[in-house]
């Protein structure tokens, strides 16, 4: 009953959550004891109901992310992998890296031709660009750690959602139609998603139901190396791809210690490699610090002068000295110690900026040798989950398994197919990032938990990218610097710069003529064409009455739900 009455509640949320003030300023949507948020309300309202029913977050994100593996095929995923980080009620926190792996049959050349070039669309289109996926074991193993209800119960909601369908909205099916010819072309013309679709269409995924069933009745090491596992092994070798048997079987999610840094006032938990979320976000917010960016206006020139000459001396050593730590060695201390980014913002001033071309990675002596969706979920409780998953490209490699129900990831094309040759993204990568077998591939993926005064505030995060570094920066900073709401927060306009290429981006129509006009007059080129949408971000602020305030991002069909 209640999946037939979703589209009604749907219809309300939407409504609700658009309201605002007389002044145009977002209504804030509050809760007093638990909130989720999430890239579609149905995840939203089914995770919320788990808690209701005496579940507790780590429930909820198991609910949530099978859910947008069901209604949001763009990046919710079975065949894909993420990031989770954590803070218990009692202020204990970590991280779960369930990331993708290369095969073992991956080597550092593979994607290089004869003459050494990179192939084009051989990492990112189609068998050859999929990574181990890692989805359902980190969601497993979180869930087993933390979790109060039993595993299979929670799979209940994703399948009824599967069985009925799920109603697809004008934003989802203007993204499916753009797909549609390359979907076709990879799965053959009668696969689910090889037509055209419109706004109110349902969506009904029989095998995906079928798989999560399968996963229910048998566990997830069906999928690891079970029925599901030599199923989806068999299908990516006979199109071509290198994922095995055997690398499904030795797949683990690894636990690992968060990125913690203060800013201010603040204490902030992030993701370590083989994210470089956690490190990024560090770098920029402890340069940018010192020059107190709050003394100048929001979104004017020496703010965003201040923020994107930051993220370049970042970027630069991101692309350079990060990787998996399983495999390099890299050198945390030194990058995020106070003198080492003193250092390297020496060089800055307001007015011309220094170019790219003169950035290069910081000096160390070493001792020794888009297409994400992100959901944040508090309970009543008090402990707060950020996840991040994606599938890399929308929809991942394109590739879809007619017999599973669901898109395999293109997460090889994170890797440095060639070092110095830059990714869809536009990133350019080093010998840190280079493909070696079951290696984990980089990463922007940046979810992220603030505290302030000791207590839980923020629970941050977004898809986008090379983008999402600098998505989550801007939030966190409109909230604590520029006194906003959350949602005000989220709704602002982003810009990005990322070291190369040397441009800034920034969302056409959220920043005056006048700001632009000058920041080119300073030596910056402005690109307001490449992101239309920058980044989609889902965060929830604990306020200091102690109510939950949401900030679900207008930019996509993003909702919060809470009680």
């Amino acid at each position: 009953m209640r999946i037939k009455l979703l589209p009604l509640f749907l219809a309300f949320l939407i409504f609700v959550q658009g309201c605002k003030t007389s002044d145009g300023i977002p209504e804030p949507y509050l809760a007093d004891h638990a909130m989720v948020v999430s890239a579609r309300a149905e995840a939203s309202e089914l995770a919320l109901d788990t808690m209701r029913n005496g579940g507790n977050a780590f429930d909820a994100m198991v609910v949530t992310h099978l859910t947008l593996a069901v209604a949001y095929p763009f990046a919710g995923n079975l065949g894909g992998g993420g990031f989770l980080v954590y803070r218990l009620k009692d202020g204990s926190k970590g991280t779960l890296d369930f990331r993708e792996k290369a095969p073992s049959a991956a080597h550092r050349d593979m994607y290089l031709d004869s003459l050494g070039n990179v192939i084009p669309d051989k990492s990112t289109l189609g068998a050859t660009a999929v990574g181990v996926p890692g989805s359902l074991r980190g969601i497993y193993m979180a869930h087993k750690k933390f979790g109060k209800l039993p595993f299979e119960q929670l799979l209940d909601q994703a399948i009824a959602l599967a069985e009925n369908g799920v109603i697809v909205s004008e934003n989802q099916a203007k993204s499916l139609n753009r797909y549609t010819e390359i979907f076709s072309e990879l799965n053959g013309e009668n696969s689910l998603f090889s037509r055209t679709f419109k706004g109110g269409d349902t969506l009904v995924q029989k095998a995906l139901a079928n798989t999560l069933k399968k996963i229910q009745e048998d566990g997830i090491d069906s999928f690891y190396g079970g029925e599901l596992g030599k199923s989806l092994s068999d299908f990516i070798q006979e199109e071509g791809g290198y994922v095995t048997l055997e690398d499904l079987q030795d797949y683990q999610a690894v636990w690992r210690d968060p990125i913690e840094f203060n800013y201010k006032n603040l204490h902030v938990i992030s993701m370590a490699p083989p994210s470089s979320g956690g490190v990024t976000l560090a770098q920029i917010m402890k340069m940018i610090e010192a020059h107190e960016p709050e003394q100048y206006a929001h979104h004017s020139v020496n703010m965003i002068q201040l923020l994107s000459e930051a993220e370049k001396r970042a970027y630069a050593d991101r692309n350079y000295y990060l990787g998996d730590p399983d495999h390099v060695e890299i050198p945390m201390e030194v990058l995020l110690s106070s003198s080492y980014l003193d250092s390297r913002m020496e060089d800055f001033e307001f007015g011309q900026p220094v170019p790219s071309s003169e950035i290069q990675e910081g000096q160390i002596n070493y001792a020794e040798s888009m297409e994400t969706t992100h959901y944040s979920i508090v309970d009543s409780e008090g402990n707060a989950i950020a996840v991040t998953t994606t599938l890399n490209g929308a929809y991942g490699s394109k590739l879809y398994s007619n017999e599973l129900g669901f898109f395999l990831n293109n997460e090889m094309d994170d890797f440095s197919a060639k070092p110095g040759v830059p990714n869809m993204f536009g990133l350019t990568g080093a010998e840190a990032n280079s493909i070696a077998p079951g290696k984990r591939m980089l990463s922007s993926m940046t979810p992220t938990i603030v505290e302030k005064d000791g207590e839980l505030s923020m629970v941050v995060g977004t898809p986008g990218g090379s983008t999402i570094i600098t998505s989550v920066l801007q939030t966190i900073i409109n909230v604590y610097d520029y006194d906003m709401t959350m949602q005000q927060a989220v709704n602002a306009g982003r810009f990005h710069h990322q070291w190369l290429p040397d441009e800034i981006r920034m969302e056409p129509g959220r920043f005056s003529d006048e700001v632009i006009e000058e920041l080119k007059e300073r030596g910056y080129k402005v690109n307001l064409e490449q992101s239309p949408v920058i980044g989609k971000v889902d965060a929830i602020l604990v306020r200091e009455d102690g109510k939950l305030e949401a900030g679900a991002d207008p930019r996509g069909d993003d909702s919060a739900k809470g009680y």
